[in-house]
This record gives C-alpha cells, sequence and structure tokens, in this order.
C-alpha cells in the first residue's frame, strides 16, 4: 500500500520552544468541542494503560478496539481495570493483524521497549531486537489507519546515533505510513506531576493538520503530597539500603534521592538495590525505641549525608500504630530528634501516584511487578494534556 508523504511543513520548529503553545487560553482551560463522541481507541506496548487511564481521569467516552502486552502482570493488571475482552488483546505485537480495525480507530497510542535508546541503557538501537519493535508500531499504523497516533519514548531516541535512528523514525511515519508528524521532549515535571522525567511525543496525523504543544504549567504539589499517610513496616530499610541511599556519591550522581520535592525519573527497577527516591522519617521523641532494639532506626551521625534535615522533616514524622504499620502525623520541631530516624522506599501506591495514576486504579500484581509497571508507564497528566492540547474529541465518532 502507498500513501502521500505528508511532510510538515513546520519541520524546522519541531522539538523548539517554537513548537510549544504560549497563547493566553491555555490547554488547561480548554474545553472539549464534543464531549458527547466516543473515543475509539487502540494501543500496543499498553502496559497498565495510561492513556485509558486519561480517558477516565478526564471523564471521556471510549471504547477500547484493542490493546496489548507481552508482559503477563500487565494483562493482568489491564484486565482488573478496564473494559476488554481476550480477543481484543494481543501478548505479542508480531501476531496483530490490525488490517480489520482499518477505519476503525480514532486514535492510537504506543511506545516501543525504550531501552534500545535510553540514555542509561547500552544504546543499541535498531540494532537491539528491542528496537526493531518500533518497525512493528510503524506496521499497524499503516494497517489500522488511525486518524490520529502518540508514539512515546525516551529522548535518547533523538540522539541516537547522531540523529540517523530518528530520521529513520520521522521518515518511516512520513513516507511509508503518510502521516504529518509533529514531536517534542516533554517533562512530567512541566505537566503537573513532580517527576523529572523527559519523554519524546511523536504526534501523527492522518490529515493535514495545524498543532503546537501544550505549554508548561506551574508545579503546584510536590512528592509530599502524594504519599501515603500510613504504610507498612516492610517498606522500611535496614543497615545495608540506609548505607547505600545516604552516600555522597550517590546522590551527586542522582542514583538516589531522599525527601526530594521533584522526584527523579521512576524506572522499571526502582526501589530494588536502593536505587530512587526515598523518605526520612525523623524520629518522635515519645518514641522509646534505639536503634539498638529496632533494626530499622538510626543514628544519622554514621551516614555521609543528612541534607534531607533541611527539608521540613517535622512533616514526615510518623507515628506507630503497631509493630507492622506506621502512619506519618506532621508535628513541631520541638517535639522531634532528628538525630535518629528511619528510612523507606515509596511504596507502589505511592508510585502509581506519581505516574498520575489515581487510586480508583486497582493493584493486583506484586510489589514488585506493579514498581515496574509503573516505571514504564506514560504519565497520564502528559497524555492529558495532549489530549485537551488536541480537543482529541474532534475525532471521536457519534455511536
Amino acid at each position: 500500500m502507498e500513501f502521500a508523504v505528508m511532510k510538515n511543513r513546520y519541520s524546522d520548529i519541531q522539538n523548539t520552544q517554537a513548537n510549544i503553545d504560549c497563547s493566553t487560553n491555555g490547554w488547561k482551560a480548554r474545553e472539549f468541542s464534543h464531549k458527547e463522541r466516543t473515543i475509539r481507541l487502540a494501543t500496543s506496548f499498553s502496559g497498565i494503560g495510561a492513556i485509558e487511564h486519561a480517558f477516565h481521569r478526564l471523564g471521556l467516552k471510549n471504547i477500547i478496539q484493542f490493546a496489548g502486552d507481552i508482559d503477563a502482570d500487565c494483562k493482568k493488571a489491564y484486565f482488573a481495570n478496564y473494559p476488554i475482552s481476550e480477543e481484543k488483546w494481543h501478548s505479542d505485537i508480531h501476531n496483530l493483524d490490525a488490517k480489520p480495525y482499518a477505519g476503525k480507530v480514532d486514535l492510537f497510542v504506543g511506545g516501543a521497549p525504550c531501552q534500545a535508546f535510553s540514555l542509561r541503557g547500552k544504546h543499541g538501537g535498531f540494532e537491539d531486537t528491542r528496537g526493531t519493535l518500533f518497525r512493528e508500531f510503524a506496521r499497524v499504523v499503516i494497517e489500522c489507519q488511525p486518524k490520529v497516533f502518540i508514539f512515546e519514548n525516551v529522548k535518547g531516541m533523538l540522539s541516537h546515533d547522531k540523529g540517523n535512528t530518528w530520521k529513520v523514525i520521522k521518515d518511516t511515519f512520513e513516507k511509508d505510513c503518510g502521516y504529518q508528524i509533529y514531536y517534542q521532549v516533554l517533562n512530567g515535571k512541566d505537566y503537573g506531576i513532580p517527576q523529572s522525567r523527559e519523554r519524546i511525543y511523536c504526534i501523527g496525523f492522518r490529515e493535514d493538520t495545524n498543532f503546537k504543544f501544550p505549554a508548561p504549567i506551574p508545579l503546584e504539589r510536590t512528592v509530599y503530597d502524594f504519599l501515603e499517610k500510613s504504610f507498612d513496616k516492610k517498606y522500611l530499610l535496614k543497615q545495608k539500603g540506609a548505607n547505600f541511599i545516604t552516600r555522597s556519591i550517590n546522590y551527586q550522581k542522582s542514583y538516589t534521592q531522599i525527601n526530594g520535592d521533584i522526584m527523579l525519573c521512576q524506572k522499571r527497577n526502582q526501589q530494588f538495590n536502593w536505587h530512587g527516591d526515598f523518605v526520612f522519617h525523623p524520629m518522635q521523641i515519645e518514641d522509646s525505641n534505639t536503634p539498638d532494639s529496632d533494626n530499622c532506626l538510626f543514628d544519622l551521625s554514621q551516614f555521609e549525608e543528612s541534607y534531607f534535615l533541611s527539608n521540613s522533616p517535622e512533616r514526615f514524622a510518623i507515628k506507630i500504630l503497631n509493630n507492622e504499620v506506621f502512619q506519618m502525623k506532621a508535628i513541631s520541631a520541638e517535639n522531634l530528634n532528628c538525630k535518629y530516624g528511619r528510612f523507606r522506599k515509596f511504596t507502589p501506591r505511592e508510585c502509581l501516584r506519581l505516574m498520575g495514576f489515581d487510586d480508583s486504579f486497582n493493584i493486583v500484581c506484586s510489589d514488585t511487578a506493579t514498581y515496574k509497571q509503573a516505571g514504564n508507564s506514560i504519565i497520564v497528566d502528559v497524555l492529558m494534556a495532549l489530549l485537551k492540547q488536541l480537543d482529541i474529541t474532534r475525532y471521536g465518532t457519534d455511536l
């Protein structure tokens, strides 16, 4: 099948500030023009359904045409949260025949596994088998011909192989698929989520379209606002973990952060080997435990770093409800003994919240699987901004 090449006449401003819509009436205040319409949605590399959750939070009508992921735990989580049948699910994109959906998809969303292009990976690119999954994504675009598609990936894809990798991707979307594309690196912290997570977002249009990306908005919440008020003792660190996350070199290299206002970028292996974000809970004076009686309570003088004590530690005080459950309860500074305290991981729920999944999302997998799912996901709030900027209901269908 051959398509007319849809060159973008604004190609010279892609991934620049000129590609951002800085008009007075921003995307946040924008209303959808056709809320009565239903969006026929399709996804591959679906994960736990970030775009589906974005539709949920925006209150938009949608039906899932197909979705899929090779990870069995992702399927378990997806089926527990969204209305889908077995026949609409594909575990391997190679086996997906999207031709029956031609003309039946309004929006197609996906992001092929990014490790092949990640700045922290081995940079294998298309030589890595994961990199070639992009071509499967493009094949599905050609077969189902969505009105709009969103392709998300790590920003390292832009610079890989001196830009040649992105040129191949851009040419594939324009010449092979016949779509007009716009692309921009967006950061989650610019769209309401306190997480430094930069990703390339590429939007393809089947018809000639003028489009600019949504402008950043002021960040009104910090990581603290996403923390659970109570948590299980199993999330507390013991000596080895506490030693690692308080090493100066790990903080300087952004391997670890404690009580940060803006989260480091979540990763699929977060919280393992003590990488990522952590919480320090200072000791209350009334706490009768000691480091000798409690192997999760530490004297801070033994550690290299204590920078986290400058960030209003009284907010992070905890009350021991019983031997297994702790509750955050802010108290006055004079009731703290900040020479002692406890460190903990983020809970799976907190990691999901910091990807934009509200508490209506059902957690049905193990902690290990849920950490991985959150780290691999797309930030929901960025997708919400894109859907509003697109006025996605324009592309909907009257059913």
